[in-house]
């Protein structure tokens, strides 16, 4: 990750900076605000502002019987029984803040989940710095040929130099005819005095969707968990896990029971059909069930036998 001494001063000068409230705040997330916490080369993910707590969670569940907060071993029993049953509007009582640097490619992903205020970087407006992706050689991978969007062995040699030069050159040969299309630098200043320059907004359509864009994103919790849930399974793409990875590090210091109740009856566990619970019940009572007398396709049979570790 790259950050300019303007740029840090100016997170520095926010963390100095502190203001009273009688609203709930969480010292452990506290400690992180605004910290840009680095991901992938460029990338980075830091809290801008939140909202709620734990107690937040039960009071809101507890308000429509008329009980307020009780012992905090009580609370966290409420946020497990409220994940375990799928219950929504209490962890919609919180909201986070993030400010979020991305490759384009992975904001395309991430975007498709609408359920989240976005306001991003616009290169209309502003210059796009020089700041792309390139994968790391242990992520070089081939294409699966069982999975469409999935990748397979890693590519080795001179296949794989191969590929990071192709990778670099366009990036760098895009910006570079970018940034003459400009003739223009940060300051406004024309490097060629003799030409205009085309406009920001047309000059932009070249850059390759390596090249990082910036947001502030803010969500509910239960929204939040269920992004999480998709982009974080092992299944989505390498450079949005990575994110994910780092959001669940904040959940946790933010809001623990929620985290732990999540991790528990969400992250790691697993959902079964009537038909898959059949094929357990009769495991269970130790009758033979294969594929075919199952009821199930080939494919949930597979997707059954790996959750139960039968593969």
């Amino acid at each position: 990750m790259t950050m300019d001494k303007k740029y840090l001063e100016e997170i520095q000068e926010l963390r100095d900076e502190t203001k009273p409230t009688h609203r709930a705040t969480v010292q452990s997330l506290e400690d992180l605000i605004y910290k840009p916490i680095s991901v992938l080369d460029h990338g980075f993910i830091r809290v801008i502002d939140y909202m709620g707590d734990d107690s937040a969670i039960v009071q809101a569940a507890r308000v429509s019987y008329g009980k307020g907060t009780k012992q905090k071993t009580m609370d966290r029993g409420l946020i497990n029984y409220l994940m375990r049953h799928r219950h929504s509007t209490p962890f919609e009582m919180c909201e986070i803040k993030f400010h979020v640097k991305l490759p384009i490619f992975v904001a395309r992903q991430w975007i498709r989940h609408r359920t989240a205020n976005v306001n991003e970087y616009s290169a209309r407006y502003s210059i796009m710095d020089k700041e792309f992706y390139t994968p790391s050689r242990d992520h070089l991978a081939c294409q699966s040929s069982i999975n469409k969007q999935g990748r397979d062995d890693i590519l080795q040699g001179e296949e794989a130099e191969r590929v990071l030069m192709l990778l670099k050159r366009d990036a760098e040969q895009c910006y570079a005819s970018y940034d003459e299309m400009l003739n223009e630098d940060a300051e406004g200043n024309k490097p060629d005095p003799s030409r205009d320059g085309l406009t920001r907004e047309l000059a932009r359509i070249n850059l390759p969707v390596s090249f990082y864009t910036q947001w502030y994103w803010k969500i509910d919790l239960h929204n939040l968990f269920h992004f999480m849930s998709l982009r974080g399974d092992p299944h989505a793409q390498y450079e949005i896990r990575v994110y994910v990875d780092a959001m669940l590090e904040i959940v946790k210091n933010w809001v623990p029971f929620a985290y732990e109740a999540f991790m528990e009856h969400r992250f790691h566990g697993s959902n079964f059909s009537k038909s898959g619970l059949d094929v357990i019940k009769k495991l269970i009572n130790g009758e033979h069930v294969s594929q075919e007398t199952s009821g199930i396709s080939a494919r949930e049979w597979g997707e059954l036998m790996g959750k139960l570790g039968k593969v």
